[in-house]
């Protein structure tokens, strides 16, 4: 008979406590936890560097019945500080697998827990909102609860992290382009994910992938012919130097196209502030009015800031670079999930427009940067 996983317990800042089974590597870990509302692709979500300094919590009760596979990671490693699930799947049956969830758990050393309920940690974190929280298992688990608790509440907020340096590449990296190539595209990775980078270079983008704490000298010594920030872990009201150095590429002229945290930062560099939402948006199911169009996308989400911006009409960029509107709004909760810059080329979108694990509804936003981008060369001819 195979013997039960060893126990572990969830305490969250408030005390409350939930006692279930050890899933993935031993030990303790600390962080926020959020709760994801994918029924697929918790692949892409481990590996999303965005995730980093998060303990994730798997809405849908059933978790790693397609494995692992080298094919569907977004980035180098998983990258959530903690996992939680409900019930892990015994097997793996998905021909592209090549390894089990709890295995590639325990490679990278992430602790889990599983056998707890779900259900009542997500409706207490809706109402609640997300909190620090801790994960124990192995010897760990046998803490006294005061310590545990105590632990907890000693690690810091997410609010005020700035934790690019923790996912971005240490040196860069340069993906071929596609087709007819447009030209060189300088990408910050504040945690960019690889199908992102796929998506540019299909687009005729010679995608050069920079460390996040490049200058703006470095970015020019590419020539590019525009910018882009990716999405990212963090608060952004931490992140002043990815700041100034987006004032540096809007002040040169340069075209700018941000996601995610990307997303908040355009919203900064042009004067406008950002806030903590009470428990995000992560998941691949959130309904985004697109006021361009009037169409709805389904869209991927991982975000827990938002930028705030009046929803209706346009008004001026309290930095100086002119109009800006409110491009998309999220229908759940009324969240600014876009701006655009209407006197200088300049967009952005607080989801994923990639969305390796689907839905595809916003992939489009890509062509419009591609076609953005010409339309400015030719301008300035």
């Amino acid at each position: 008979m195979t013997a039960l996983p060893e126990p572990a317990v969830l305490v969250l800042e408030d005390g409350t406590r939930h006692v279930g089974r050890a899933y993935g590597a031993l030990g303790t870990t600390i962080g926020e936890v959020v709760f994801a509302t994918g029924m697929s692709g918790y692949q892409e979500t481990l590996t999303d560097p965005s995730y980093a300094g998060q303990i994730v919590l798997q809405t849908a009760p059933h978790i790693g019945n397609t494995g692992m596979n080298d094919e569907d990671t977004e980035s180098r490693r998983i990258w959530v500080a903690g996992y939680i699930v409900r019930d892990p799947s015994r097997v793996v049956s998905n021909w592209r697998a090549n390894a089990s969830l709890d295995e590639i758990l325990v490679q990278d050393g992430i602790v889990g827990i599983s056998g707890i309920d779900t259900r009542s940690i997500t409706r207490h974190i809706r109402s609640a909102g997300s909190m620090r929280g801790g994960v124990f298992s192995g010897d760990a688990a046998t803490l006294e609860a005061d310590e545990q608790l105590r632990l907890v509440r000693e690690a810091p907020q997410m609010a005020g992290q700035n934790l690019s340096a923790q996912v971005s590449v240490e040196t860069a990296t340069v993906t071929d382009a596609v087709g007819e190539k447009v030209g060189n595209l300088a990408v910050l990775d504040l945690g960019v994910k690889q199908a992102t980078i796929d998506n540019l270079a299909a687009r005729g983008f010679e995608v050069h992938v920079l460390p996040q704490d490049v200058g703006i000298d470095d970015i020019r010594a590419i020539d590019p012919v525009a910018v882009f920030y990716s999405n990212g872990p963090g608060d952004p009201a931490a992140s002043g130097d990815h700041v100034a150095l987006l004032r540096s590429v809007l002040d040169d002229g340069l075209p700018f196209f941000g996601i995610c945290f990307g997303n908040q930062l355009l919203g900064r560099a042009l004067g406008l502030g950002t806030y903590k939402l009470p428990f995000g948006h992560r998941g691949i199911n959130q309904p985004v009015l697109d006021k361009s169009t009037g169409r709805v996308e389904i869209t991927a989400h991982n975000h827990g800031f938002a930028v705030d911006a009046p929803l209706e009409g346009s008004f001026d960029s309290p930095h100086g670079y002119g109009k800006v509107e409110v491009s998309h709004i999220g229908l759940n909760d009324n969240v600014v999930e876009g701006l655009r810059a209407l006197d200088i080329p300049a967009f952005s979108v607080q989801y994923h427009p990639e969305a390796a694990a689907g839905p595809h509804d916003a992939n489009y936003l890509f062509d419009r940067f591609r076609d953005m981008v010409i339309a400015t060369q030719k301008d300035a001819k």
